[in-house]
This record gives structure tokens, C-alpha cells and sequence, in this order.
């Protein structure tokens, strides 16, 4: 066996295993964490974690709102059932859209809004106002998102830990395999 043909065997079944400067070595090299979050909007809304960071983020500028909507809007796109359907609507409309709402978000055409809407239910009832508050989000929060303590913090202990000894040694094991 070559040492190329071994080291491409070894690498196809132990993906995880880094290369001597601890990045991965898997062809399928998938971003992370912040790295992931970084790249788009719609990857931070995809992780728990980010999420959450996200959440904490808006919670600080006062529009916390404005991610429980659009998260609320996934949720009702899932939703079975016309009655369940009902009960989720109104406690959206109840809860981000009415006049009187207790986390109102600001969207146009709201002051045109009632509750009619509510008595034939659809999927997709809530999705031009979810994209505006996508749009506001991503023009508009994400990007300080981007730059704040709380993204940066976490950034950097996600750094701490891949530099950490026990993600070395992986490294370290791979690099005297490939130079024996």
C-alpha cells in the first residue's frame, strides 16, 4: 500500500482525525459554531445555539420580538389540523400582531390587520410579514449581531476549545501517521 493510497483509506474512515495544522481533514469539511452563523442569517436561525445568542442579542437592543415571531411563523408552517391551526394563529396574532399585543413587531400594513384573519387559517397566512421581519433582522440586527460581545465571546471560547490539548492530540496523531 502507498502512503498516499493509506492516508486517503485512513482519512475516508476516520474523518474527524485533523492534519498537522489541526484542521480537518475530511473533503467535507463543514462550518461550525459561530463560523457558521457568520455566514448567513438563515445558518444562525437553523442552530439552537445561535439562536439563543441571538435571542440574548435582541433581548439587549429590546426587539427579542421580532426572532420569537419569525420563529413562531416556523412553527405555524408546521402546524396539522384546522382547529390546532386556529389556536396558533391567534395566539400569534394575539401575542406580535394585534394592537394591543404584548411583544408587538412592527410590520407594514399592521394597522390594517384583525382578526378575520384568523378564521380561515393557511400555512402560509403569516409569511409576507415573517419576511419582513427576516429583512429587518437581516439588514438591520444581524449584522450588529455580528460585531457584538456576545457573538465575540463565544467566538472566542469556541477558539479556546478547538486549540485545547485534547483537540491537539487528534492532530498531533494524525501528523505522525502522515509522516511515518
Amino acid at each position: 500500500l502507498t502512503k498516499m493510497a493509506f492516508l486517503c483509506f485512513f482519512f475516508f474512515f476516520f474523518p474527524e482525525i485533523n492534519d498537522s495544522e489541526g484542521h480537518p481533514s475530511s473533503s467535507h469539511q463543514t462550518l461550525k459554531g459561530t463560523s457558521k452563523w457568520a455566514t448567513s442569517l438563515e445558518n444562525l436561525l437553523e442552530d439552537p445555539e445561535g439562536v439563543k445568542r441571538f435571542r440574548e442579542f435582541l433581548k439587549k437592543e429590546f426587539s427579542e420580538e421580532n426572532v420569537l415571531f419569525w420563529l413562531a411563523c416556523e412553527e405555524f408552517k408546521k402546524t396539522q389540523g384546522k382547529k390546532q391551526m386556529q389556536e396558533k394563529a391567534k395566539e400569534i396574532y394575539v401575542t406580535f400582531l394585534s394592537s394591543k399585543a404584548s411583544s408587538q413587531v412592527n410590520v407594514e400594513g399592521q394597522s390594517r390587520l384583525n382578526e378575520t384573519i384568523l378564521e380561515t387559517p393557511h400555512p402560509l397566512m403569516f409569511q409576507k410579514l415573517q419576511d419582513q421581519i427576516f429583512n429587518l433582522m437581516k439588514y438591520d440586527s444581524y449584522s450588529r449581531f455580528l460585531k457584538s460581545d456576545i457573538f465575540l465571546n463565544h467566538k472566542k471560547s469556541e477558539e479556546q476549545e478547538e486549540n485545547s490539548p485534547e483537540a491537539q492530540t487528534a492532530a498531533k496523531r494524525a501528523s505522525r501517521i502522515y509522516n511515518t
